[in-house]
């Protein structure tokens, strides 16, 4: 099996990982009873989930693009 391969799909599970994270029911201010009004800005962990996730979604783009090339 293609090691690329392999990497994507961990990468594929990193990312459905994190997107579960940041969905508005079962974030992280959530289980601290903190409700959602209006716009709020992501701070602490919030923030450093959704760089993560931008981070890993152009790691999973670069080796799609790699997998379909090879």
């Amino acid at each position: 099996m293609n090691i690329l391969l392999i990497i994507q799909i961990i990468i594929s599970l990193i990312l459905v990982t994190l997107v579960m994270l940041q969905s508005k029911d079962s974030g992280l201010s959530n289980p601290f009873g903190a409700t959602q009004t209006g716009y709020q800005t992501k701070t602490g962990p919030e923030k450093m989930i959704y760089l993560f996730t931008i981070f890993t979604v152009i790691i999973f783009i670069a080796i799609s693009i790699l997998n379909i090339r090879s």
